[in-house]
């Protein structure tokens, strides 16, 4: 029977796997004479064709992974396609947004300035306002927001950290850590330009000078820069 196979394998290269069957079973049926009568005869003859189409599979499987690789091997030859981009309506960008972050206008010089009227002092034409006053004992200084009478930032002697490295508190040397104290919170908190207008009968004094050239020093510019009209 072994053989029969192997000589129908090889002469039955280019049909299907049903005429193969069919092939393998009529040859069967013709060594046993063209007819089966005995049961015995019935179960070798089944026993045959199970074996026969036991082969065959084999066959198939060992043919699949050679065509299989045949088929990848062109595949690898040629460039692979990339995939065109879609848009997606997720990933889309709006036209208009509503900017959630003031400071980013300020610091573009498009924020609203509040004009005010013309006879207040000081004007009120500033994103941040810097105060300093200097008392019989102590000095402090202060940074004021447009939208809030509140300080935001604010450096005094009655403060322990900075009154204990002085020997007084409302001296030029003073004035001078106050300045340098208030220009690194600033830093850190990102306040880098404000305005400052010191009252004209101080404004020469040595603790006023002393105080803007360490905020000078300290990286802080004592201007702002002037409101951007767009589309007017």
């Amino acid at each position: 029977m072994l053989l029969e196979c192997q000589r129908w394998r090889l002469s039955c290269d280019g049909e299907t796997a049903a005429e193969k069957l069919r092939r393998v079973v009529e040859d069967i049926t013709f060594s046993h004479g063209g007819g089966l009568n005995t049961a015995e005869e019935k179960k070798m003859a089944f026993s045959e064709v199970s074996r026969g189409v036991r082969l065959l599979l084999g066959q198939i499987q060992r043919c699949r992974p050679s065509a299989a690789s045949n088929q990848t091997a062109r595949c690898m030859s040629r460039a692979a396609s990339r995939p065109e981009p879609c848009a997606d309506e997720q990933e889309a960008v709006s036209p208009t947004f509503v900017n959630r972050n003031p400071r980013n206008l300020e610091q573009m010089a498009l924020a609203v300035k509040d004009r005010g009227w013309k006879t207040t002092w000081p004007h009120r034409q500033f994103y941040h306002r810097l105060m300093f006053s200097r008392s019989q004992h102590h000095v402090t200084a202060q940074v004021f927001s447009s939208s809030s009478p509140i300080p935001v930032l604010s450096c005094s002697t009655k403060e322990w950290a900075v009154k204990k490295e002085l020997a007084s508190t409302n001296c030029v040397a003073a004035c001078q850590a106050v300045g340098e104290v208030l220009a690194h919170r600033c830093q850190r908190a990102g306040i880098t330009r404000m305005v400052y207008r010191a009252i004209p009968w101080t404004y020469r004094s040595d603790a006023v000078q002393s105080f803007r050239a360490a905020m000078k020093e300290g990286g802080i510019t004592l201007s702002e820069p002037r409101r951007k009209y767009v589309g007017t």
